[in-house]
């Protein structure tokens, strides 16, 4: 009868520290309500946000420093995106943030290029430079548009 409970107990110590080291996982992969990490948040304005989710990564030169928090109508016309930006990652006050696609057709990110301004964007502060997404159809009904009047 005693080594069935000490059977118990340690069953359900490893039961405890599997799921514990789940939610951890969880946690960290997913990067569930923020916890564990730290940032700043910045804004910027498109007037086309092409799809952009929140979630959608934001890299610089290729690595990601941040996710997009929100994706929002701002006004009648423009898209207002708040990008969480890893702590220690410093972007110039002339930074360009451009809506880009991975590959041809899959997901959107931001994409930013830093400037040469010496001034650091603060918490709370944004991007005044933006370049919004390409759409495909506008470039092909403008190609198939041109070559039809010529």
């Amino acid at each position: 009868m005693q080594s069935y409970r000490k059977t118990e107990i340690t069953v359900g110590v490893f039961v405890f520290l599997g799921i514990m080291a789940m939610a951890w996982m969880a946690i960290k992969l997913g990067q569930v309500g923020g916890l564990g990490s730290s940032g700043y948040s910045i804004s910027a304005t498109f007037d086309d946000a092409g799809g952009l989710r929140a979630g959608a990564d934001v890299m610089l030169a290729g690595v990601s420093i941040g996710r997009v928090a929100s994706v929002q109508l701002h006004g009648q016309d423009e898209a207002l995106l708040q990008l969480e930006i890893q702590q220690g990652i410093e972007l110039t006050t002339d930074a360009i943030a451009a809506v880009r696609t991975k590959g041809i057709i899959g997901e959107r990110y931001v994409r930013i290029s830093q400037g040469a301004d010496d001034g650091i964007i603060k918490d709370h502060g944004a991007i005044e430079e933006t370049e919004s997404a390409i759409n495909i159809e506008d470039l092909i009904s403008k190609y198939i548009f041109s070559s039809a009047e010529q």
